[in-house]
């Protein structure tokens, strides 16, 4: 038998900056016309946002004389799928897009998700920037570079992780925000303070009333606390082999109530209700004082989100079928995020599927 090796020792650096301010939405194709990223542009964005912002930063960009073009897809986590993936591609197929393209995910999570993959996978790989416009997606899916789409087995089932070479998060997009969504992105928000930060929840409880009333400074410097819990796990983790998964608090079930509701729940409040059963089964395995389950459900409820599965009309059944499919699954145990206090999470491989069907039962 002959042997040939093929000797691959990838290094790559894939660091990028988070920028953080008012007015940086602007200011991006005065910066790109100085620090270009390629000499085309596709800006992917859903139907929404490309009425309010597409358009406009597709001027800005021709205006610096920057070749750009808007592609927009239908809004809503149900166009967050292989089809919409495909049309995106055949889109900039058309309009020539080479390897020499950057794309610029503008949007909430959905739009950031797909368009990332879109960029992970077009011509073998080409660059992206992130600018979310949702708390949501400045606070987590635009940070960590996984990219991906939902199927009807289970969300972001097919992916990558894709890092992008910027994120813009400009704080005016929160003044066009309903207060539903900055409800939506507290709950991630609340998410890392509770895996990770004991005085930022502390934080959180004192100032989340201000924050409602966009008190521009405070959510700067909780945005920033917030990216840069989850950058530091990030950092020591990218692929998530490991200590990465504990951002996954409260989203095995979480996921799974979307998945099961057909993306007809807003990813905060399945977040909220994921978070309260892995608090509660927390608290039943001994690793929680129930006083740090009330402290977190109390906080979760003061911003209008739900810690019930009562609230829908869903039986633990449905739900635990798709949490057969959740990627967190490993030789048939799913590893599963716990608290031991307020501000430190684990994962454990202890927790079986009956332990979750217990919990929601109760």
């Amino acid at each position: 038998m002959e042997t040939v090796g093929v000797q691959l020792k990838e290094e790559t650096d894939n660091s990028y900056d988070i920028l953080i301010d008012g007015g940086l939405f602007n200011n991006l194709a005065a910066e790109l016309k100085n620090k270009p990223l390629g000499n085309a542009y596709a800006i992917i964005t859903d139907s929404n946002v490309g009425k309010i912002y597409g358009k406009k930063l597709v001027k800005n960009f021709q205006n610096k004389n920057l070749h750009a073009h808007l592609i927009t897809f239908p809004a809503g986590e149900k166009s967050k799928n292989r089809k919409i993936k495909e049309k995106i591609e055949n889109d900039m197929l058309k309009l020539a897009f080479g390897r020499d393209t950057c794309v610029i995910a503008l949007g909430g999570g959905v739009a950031g998700d797909v368009a990332g993959f879109v960029a992970a996978t077009y011509m073998r790989g080409i660059p992206y920037i992130q600018v979310p416009t949702s708390l949501l997606a400045m606070v987590d899916s635009s940070i960590g570079g996984k990219v991906g789409v939902d199927t009807e087995y289970a969300k972001n089932s097919i992916g990558a992780f894709y890092q992008p070479k910027k994120v813009i998060i400009d704080l005016n997009f929160l003044k066009t925000l309903p207060k539903e969504e900055l409800a939506n992105g507290l709950a991630e928000i609340i998410k890392h303070a509770l895996i990770k930060n004991k005085d930022f929840f502390h934080f959180l409880e004192k100032n989340i009333d201000d924050m409602l009333k966009l008190d521009f400074e405070l959510l700067k410097k909780t945005i920033k606390k917030s990216c840069e819990i989850k950058a530091s796990v990030v950092m020591q983790d990218e692929k998530e082999k490991g200590m990465r998964r504990i951002l996954n608090y409260g989203h095995t079930i979480g996921h799974a109530i979307e998945s099961a509701l057909n993306y007809g729940i807003s990813h905060g409040n399945a977040i909220a209700i994921g978070m309260s059963y892995a608090a509660k089964l927390s608290a039943k395995l001994g690793f929680l004082h129930e006083g740090s389950v009330i402290r977190q459900n109390n906080l979760l409820g003061h911003i209008g989100l739900p810690h019930r599965l009562s609230h829908h009309k869903l039986k633990p059944k449905k739900i635990l079928e798709y949490a057969q499919y959740d990627k967190k699954i490993i030789n048939g145990r799913i590893n599963f995020i716990l608290l031991k206090s307020i501000g430190d999470a684990f994962i454990s491989d202890k927790v079986t599927i009956d332990d979750i069907k217990k919990i929601m039962e109760e």
